[in-house]
């Protein structure tokens, strides 16, 4: 037998048996239709467990709030969140999570000691704890997010790497004569950059066409969003074409809204659209996540931006009754075509370290209180908070209503910096961190034909549990202290 058959027949009696011998158990209430706080087992021994099948035909977990959610019997105190992250430059505003996230001392140490098993002993490391280790973490996203199956979660590095097995099996559809040339996909305008590119390059080269959403922004609605999809649609079924897949964001990036995604897979499933794909980049740890309340065939978030993780991992979501079984990852490695969440877990020799230390994350994220649930209610209020502070200050206006955004808003920044271009914020963004030690991105927006006296530019403010509000009166006062020394961005090299 090869190697790769004794390591397949490996992982499947390892799968079998975490699945059968290991229990996570949630906390109900019966009015809230939101995920709060999961327990997980201890995995460190195997002995002791009550055999629950978890194999298919485990109790279907409930993403309802508890009235008072079961967490640490000692929630963590703010003295012990600024030592957890101590690690970050304290002479920086990092208003900026969004961008690479943040990862807490305690996981960075967990996943040290991840790394340490495998140096001190990899063929132990690889036979005997890496699959055990990925099943776990699988195991904690699926109850996570609310799926039926282990096997509808693979785990992945980013969500680009998400966005390209998805969509590699789209090109293969249309090499295979399964599409038509001409057959269309519809994505968002705003869609993150690098998704944009992978649709260029598995869906236009393939003969794909593709159909950008319009969106407008500042947004005023939701209502403003569905509109504009169902216009693309239509635009989308012209001539006889198909509409084969709709690429979503769940949270744009920049400028970054909130979408209505269930209402907008629920408008797809009734105009015939094929597959739905959801990029949400800023998932989890940001918003709810229920991947059966959303309905899409795909869905995919990264667990270093909002659920602490040390970077990169991610995870992909493929619903089980969706008609695809042309999934693989990109980097074929010995368990090609055993499943892509069995691909996925071994690529080759590399560091999966941050892929095994998602249950103690979730530890950690349940020593707040509310738990996850908590932390994203904390965020979006303060966020908001400062976003509308920082607003009145400089006379301008927030992106989008409050409800619209999750842990970033958009901020109107004056009109007198002279913001012209996409080059014209990356000066900006410089200046501000080179200059007055503040992270945060900004946003471009073109005038529109007839528009005088517009706000151009946007700073989108992020708010996580270690930032505090100097450091967003920080941001306040540079800004005020470039209008007042008259500066414009034309006098940036």
């Amino acid at each position: 037998m090869s190697l790769s058959h004794n390591f397949s027949h490996f992982l499947f009696k390892i799968e079998t048996f975490f699945l059968n011998h290991h229990q996570f158990s949630i906390f109900v209430h019966p009015h809230g239709p939101h995920l709060q706080t999961l327990k997980r087992s201890n995995f460190s021994s195997f002995s002791g467990h009550n055999n629950t099948n978890m194999n298919g035909t485990d109790t279907k977990p409930t993403t309802h709030l508890p009235k008072k959610p079961k967490l640490s019997q000692t929630l963590i105190s703010d003295s012990e969140i600024q030592s957890e992250f101590s690690h970050h430059d304290s002479t920086i505003a990092r208003i900026n999570n969004g961008s690479f996230g943040s990862c807490p001392q305690s996981i960075i140490s967990a996943q040290q000691r991840w790394q340490l098993k495998f140096l001190r002993q990899p063929d132990h490391f690889y036979f005997n704890r890496l699959q055990k280790g990925i099943i776990e973490s699988r195991q904690v996203i699926k109850s996570l997010v609310n799926a039926d199956h282990v096997d509808e979660i693979s785990i992945v590095d980013n969500a680009t790497t998400a966005a390209a097995i998805v969509l590699q099996s789209v090109s293969w559809a249309f090499s295979q004569g399964k599409l038509k040339e001409g057959d269309g996909a519809v994505m968002l305008h705003y869609a993150y950059g690098a998704v944009k590119k992978s649709v260029e390059a598995y869906v236009t080269r393939a003969g794909g066409y593709v159909i950008e959403v319009q969106l407008p922004f500042p947004v005023a609605s939701v209502s403003e969003i569905v509109d504009e999809f169902k216009k693309a649609l239509e635009r989308g079924k012209k001539n006889g074409r198909k509409v084969r897949l709709a690429v979503i964001d769940h949270i744009t990036s920049m400028p970054s809204v909130v979408i209505p995604v269930k209402e907008l897979v629920k408008i797809c499933r009734e105009e015939g659209v094929d597959q739905v794909f959801i990029d949400a980049a800023h998932g989890i740890g940001c918003v709810d996540v229920d991947v059966k309340e959303i309905g899409a065939d795909f869905y995919t978030s990264n667990l270093h931006k909002w659920f602490f993780c040390p970077p990169s991992v991610a995870f992909l979501y493929c619903r089980k009754s969706s008609n695809v079984n042309d999934l693989h990852h990109p980097v074929v490695s010995h368990e090609y075509g055993n499943g892509l969440a069995i691909e996925s877990a071994w690529i080759g020799t590399r560091d999966y370290s941050a892929q095994l230390v998602v249950p103690q994350v979730l530890d950690f994220v349940n020593r707040f209180e509310g738990g996850i649930q908590g932390i994203k209610k904390r965020n979006h209020d303060v966020v908001v908070e400062m976003g509308k502070m920082l607003a009145k200050a400089w006379g301008t206006h927030i992106g989008c209503p409050p409800e619209m955004c999750a842990s970033m808003i958009m901020v109107g920044l004056p009109a007198c910096l002279g913001i012209s271009s996409d080059s014209d914020t990356l000066k900006l963004r410089t200046h501000l961190r080179d200059n007055f030690s503040i992270e945060v991105p900004i946003y471009y927006r073109a005038p529109k034909d007839g528009e005088v006296n517009l706000v151009t530019g946007y700073a989108r403010i992020s708010h996580q549990v270690y930032n505090k509000p100097s450091e967003y009166y920080k941001f306040r006062d540079a800004i005020n202290q470039l209008v007042h020394d008259k500066f414009t961005c034309a006098l940036l090299k």
